[in-house]
C-alpha cells in the first residue's frame, strides 16, 4: 500500500523563524509511530503540519496522497493535556458524539444518518473498554476513563490515521500500560497508522515500527534500533550521549540536561 505519510524536505516554523528544517521521511501505511524529542523542539509543530493547522516553510508534505488539509475526518485526533473540570456534566457518550459533529473544525458530518450515528457511538466506546461508564458525566470519571473516551471520540468517524499528542502525559503507569495496550489493540484491528507524541518511550516499545526524532533543527526517522542509540543521539546533538538499556529492556538516556534525558527514563 502507499505510505501514509511522505514527507520530502519538510521544513516548519513561524513566519521567519524557522523550527526544523530538511526532513524526509515516510511512514507506512499501519506502522507505529511515536514523536520523541525535548521540549520545544517542534514535536506538536509536526502535529500541526499533519492536521493542515500549519503550512509547510519549505519542501511537501503528503497525508493518504494529499496536502493536508484542516479538519480531515481521515485523521483521528487526541489533542495534548486534555483535562476536564469536575463539574463538566456532559455525558461520556455524548461527549464521543462531538466526534461526528464536527466540534473540534466546526465542520459538521453531515452524511450521518441517526442510526449510523448512534452505532458508530457504540462501536467506538465498546472499542475502548468504556461502555460500564459512558454514560456518566466526563467531570465525574477518572484520568484513564477520561482517556478512553477521548480515544472513542477520536475513533468514532472511522479515520485512517489515529494522531496523540502526549496521551499519556496525565496517566500514571498502570494506566499509561493500559493506554497503550488498548492504542495497539485498536490499532491493528482497525488497520490504523498511529502517530504518538510522547515524552516516554518505554511504555511504547512493544508496538514501535518508526520513531521521529525532533531535536537541534533536525528530524531523524528511523526504527528504534536506528535512531535511540548512543551514536545516533549523539550525531543529532552533536555531543556525546550514552543509550543504557537496563534488565528489563528499558531505556535511558546519559549526558543531556535532565530536560532532555527525561523523556526517555520511566
Amino acid at each position: 500500500m502507499p505510505p501514509a505519510i511522505v514527507a520530502a524536505d519538510l521544513a516548519a516554523g513561524y513566519g521567519a523563524r524557522t523550527i526544523w528544517s530538511g526532513a524526509t521521511f515516510s511512514i507506512p501505511t499501519g506502522a507505529f509511530t511515536v514523536v520523541l524529542g525535548p521540549n520545544g523542539a517542534g514535536k506538536s509543530t509536526l502535529v500541526r503540519l499533519l492536521l493542515g493547522l500549519l503550512p509547510p516553510a519549505g519542501g511537501s508534505l503528503e497525508v493518504l496522497g494529499q496536502r493536508p488539509r484542516r479538519g480531515s475526518s481521515l485523521i483521528g485526533y487526541v489533542p495534548q493535556g486534555a483535562a476536564f473540570d469536575p463539574e463538566f456534566s456532559i455525558r461520556g457518550v455524548d461527549f464521543v458524539g462531538l466526534g461526528l459533529d464536527g466540534h473540534r473544525w466546526g465542520l459538521p458530518l453531515l452524511d450521518w444518518t441517526r442510526t449510523d450515528r448512534k452505532r458508530a457511538i457504540a462501536e467506538a466506546i465498546e472499542a475502548v473498554g468504556a461502555a460500564a461508564y459512558a454514560g456518566r458525566p466526563m467531570g465525574r470519571l477518572s484520568g484513564g476513563e477520561q482517556q478512553r473516551l477521548l480515544l472513542a471520540q477520536a475513533l468514532v468517524g472511522r479515520p485512517r490515521i489515529l494522531l496523540l499528542d502526549e496521551p499519556l502525559s496525565n496517566l500514571d503507569v498502570r494506566n499509561q500500560g493500559a493506554i497503550v495496550g488498548l492504542i495497539g489493540e485498536v490499532a491493528r484491528s482497525s488497520g490504523l497508522t498511529v502517530v504518538m507524541v510522547a515524552h516516554d518511550v518505554n511504555p511504547l516499545l512493544p508496538l514501535l515500527d518508526l520513531v521521529v526524532y525532533v531535536a537541534q533543527g533536525r528530524v531523524a526517522v528511523g526504527t528504534p534500533a536506528e535512531i535511540i542509540t548512543s551514536g545516533s543521539l549523539s550525531r543529532i546533538y552533536g555531543a556525546p550521549i550514552e543509550v543504557i538499556h537496563d534488565r528489563r529492556g528499558r531505556v535511558f538516556v546519559v549526558g543531556l540536561d535532565e530536560e532532555v534525558a527525561h523523556p526517555h527514563a520511566s
